[in-house]
């Protein structure tokens, strides 16, 4: 094409708003709330995520734009070219569009279709008497010895409200004629307390009420000898980003710790209101106090905060069987039967994994059996969450004590997990293990363990290389994968990779791990270019890339030059796209679609044709500048053949998926896949679940 060579490719016209597009991803997780198709208490916790997604959302993404603004930053972002201001005007759009179609889920699918089963979420003032009477008694047992109100006068001013806490705001007159104005209090809803109280109800199912509903019905009780005018529920949501100086920081914990205590008292950056209980007089009053803007209000057509449906929906699934997904139970891994040593298989072959459709349990006890092993000499490992009674932790520990070296990186700034890593990192050097806390300026986001043992007077050396954490309980929810292998160089290469990360040494030269900050950017980059080359020689260019999100953006444009060469190109991104397909003369070649069902996406694979040679990759690392740039990732290849032959037809199955599938037009927007009446209805995660299953009915 002749025109091509003036095409701009790095024209604004040609991306997505990296905020804008996480918020059209969590719009596909609100989605699924109404998708009949999922299980209604799956529903009801699809609504659960969208709101603690967007929460975060607030904390961290819409707080760092407001900084920006109030710091006098107005340089547009080197993507969409849009301003920080510009942003949060299109974000708040968008938002509370958001919000008004989760108010209606809820109020109008999901909360009739859970009466249809026999379970009522009501007010106090429409139970009968008897059960009035349950919520007096409850309220005054219960609540109320746990209630602290705060009065707010010349004397006590208005109070530092904990970050995402519900509160009640009651405008109060005295009964003396002498009172000169109203007097206004704050109450917190105990957090503490159950937000869905179970009343007698006499019949098969279940009648609830809400605790802000039952403080609020009783709140003349905790204001005796007042006359109680208005009461309006309300939570606020504050900046909840974290900012480490780690220059002239001595002790990184304490810094971590220093930090932590702000976060509950950052700038507020969002209020949520009842629609129904707003009063305007009261709302300015919020504004004037929060010193928020009239845009950062969300009006709430029911309850606020939907987070209390994930332990809701739990206590529902115990009272009635059919409203969830059905249970399955992890898989031993293809690679594996149930006799065998995972030391003595790894030595044989490569094992790879794919969870939660095969266990995680094999790769706890890769690290429990060598922490047990009189012939293992050291364990190494990277944690970047872990769970909250990690099995892996208390194996690490078990390690040391029983006098293995152990190396244990604790990566101390994973946000909303640093109080965590910092009390693990503490009971580790109790333990006996040497505890490293990343580098400098840098996030370590990879996850690898080398294990070492010394056999026959032999040193042997075990790789586990994952695509994501070494998280028990997330292994269940999340798709990832992992390889354990024993080839030498893959030994010698993560040998050289924590020798790197614990002492002074100059980045060293891998066999086949390569290594952020900057080299994965750069691999990237030759891929793409080697890809075109061949793909002019032979005309067989082909990309798959399957990850999180994508927003870098010299990878977006070396993804369009190879759009513009021919190259096809299937982009599988559950999250953040920045890049748009189906441009004429700039992506026509790309397709982009996302993936969001009852597990979240969460492996990052990455293949190249090379023209039959087929060059494929596994990573910690998405296509993201941070991760690229600002972290100590991992890639690394599949270097045995039939392993790669799964990971093609794995990456197959999900680009065929049309159902949980939604594909990115060129103006950025996602639509369901369409499929005709003859079509085969292909849902990757069920049918992964399903390959699980036959693989051991087969073996048995």
């Amino acid at each position: 094409m002749s025109g091509q060579a003036t095409i701009d490719l790095a024209n604004p016209m040609y991306y997505n708003n990296r905020e804008l597009s996480w918020l059209n991803f969590n719009k596909r997780v609100l989605e699924e709330s109404s998708d009949l198709n999922n299980p209604l208490l799956e529903r009801m916790k699809f609504l659960a995520i969208f709101s603690s997604n967007l929460d975060e959302f607030f904390m961290v993404r819409v707080a760092g734009l407001k900084d920006q603004v109030k710091a006098g930053f107005n340089k547009p972002e080197n993507k969409a070219g849009l301003t920080p201001k510009q942003q949060l005007n299109r974000i708040s759009i968008k938002a509370h569009e958001l919000v008004q179609i989760q108010n209606r889920v809820l109020t109008e699918e999901i909360l009739p279709s859970l009466e249809e089963e026999g379970f009522y979420l009501k007010k106090p003032a429409d139970l009968m008497k008897e059960q009035q009477q349950f919520l007096l008694d409850y309220f005054d047992n219960e609540v109320f010895p746990v209630l602290t109100p705060m009065a707010i006068d010349a004397y006590r001013p208005f109070p530092m409200l904990l970050n995402k806490s519900l509160n009640l705001v009651v405008m109060l007159e005295n009964d003396e004629p002498e009172a000169e104005m109203d007097r206004v209090a704050i109450v917190q809803v105990p957090g503490v307390l159950d937000r869905a109280i179970e009343v007698p109800s006499g019949e098969e199912g279940g009648t609830f009420v809400l605790l802000e509903d039952v403080l609020e019905y009783f709140i003349d009780r905790v204001f005796q000898g007042y006359i109680v005018k208005n009461v309006n529920t309300f939570r606020i949501t504050r900046n909840a980003d974290m900012e480490i100086h780690e220059e002239g920081a001595r002790d990184l914990l304490l810094e971590i710790e220093k930090e932590l205590k702000k976060r509950k008292w950052g700038a507020a950056v969002r209020l949520e209101m009842k629609s129904q209980d707003m009063d305007q007089h009261v709302l300015d009053y919020l504004l004037e106090e929060l010193e928020i803007h009239y845009k950062d209000v969300y009006e709430i057509d029911g309850p606020i905060d939907l987070t209390f449906l994930f332990p809701f929906t739990k206590k529902l699934s115990t009272l009635r069987e059919g409203l969830t997904y059905e249970t399955f139970i992890p898989q031993l891994p293809e690679d594996l039967s149930s006799r065998e040593d995972i030391f003595e298989k790894a030595l044989q072959q490569d094992v790879l994994f794919y969870h939660p459709y095969e266990s995680f349990e094999p790769v706890v006890d890769f690290i429990s059996q060598a922490a047990n092993d009189p012939i293992a000499l050291a364990i190494k490992i990277t944690l970047y969450r872990v769970s909250g009674d990690s099995p892996i932790i208390e194996s690490l520990k078990r390690a040391a004590e029983k006098g293995k070296q152990v190396t244990v990186l604790v990566e101390l700034k994973a946000r909303f997990d640093e109080e965590n890593n910092v009390q693990w990192a503490k009971e580790l050097e109790k333990a006996g293990c040497h505890v490293i806390y990343g580098m400098h300026n840098l996030k370590t986001h990879s996850k690898i363990t080398l294990v070492v043992r010394k056999q026959a007077g032999k040193i042997e050396r075990f790789v586990h290389l994952g695509t994501g954490n070494y998280n028990d309980a997330t292994a269940k929810l999340y798709t990832d994968h992992g390889l354990i292998t024993s080839k030498k160089e893959f030994g010698v290469d993560a040998t050289n990779f924590f020798n790197y990360l614990s002492g002074y040494m100059d980045k060293p030269k891998y066999n086949h791990l390569v290594v952020a900050p900057f080299d994965i950017q750069d691999a990237f980059i030759k891929l793409i270019d080697k890809e075109i080359e061949i793909h002019k020689k032979h005309g067989s260019g082909r990309i798959i890339a399957k990850m999180n999100s994508l927003t870098d953006k010299r990878l977006i444009m070396k993804l369009y030059e190879a759009s513009n060469a021919g190259v096809q190109i299937d982009c599988i991104i559950r999250g953040i796209c920045c890049m748009r397909p189906g441009i004429p003369n700039v992506s026509e070649n790309i397709r982009v679609t996302s993936i969001v069902g009852r597990f979240l996406e969460h492996s990052r694979i990455y293949y190249f044709h090379h023209n039959g040679e087929r060059n494929i990759y596994l990573s910690s690392a998405d296509m993201m500048t941070r991760n690229m740039i600002k972290r100590v990732e991992i890639l690394f290849p599949i270097v045995d053949e039939s392993l790669k032959d799964r990971l093609a037809d794995f990456l197959q199955l999900q680009m065929s998926d049309n159902a949980k599938a939604r594909y990115q037009d060129n103006e950025g927007n996602y639509h369901y896949v369409k499929h005709g009446k003859e079509d085969v209805y292909i849902d990757s995660q069920l049918e992964s679940l399903h390959a699980a299953y036959r693989v051991r009915e087969d073996e048995e």
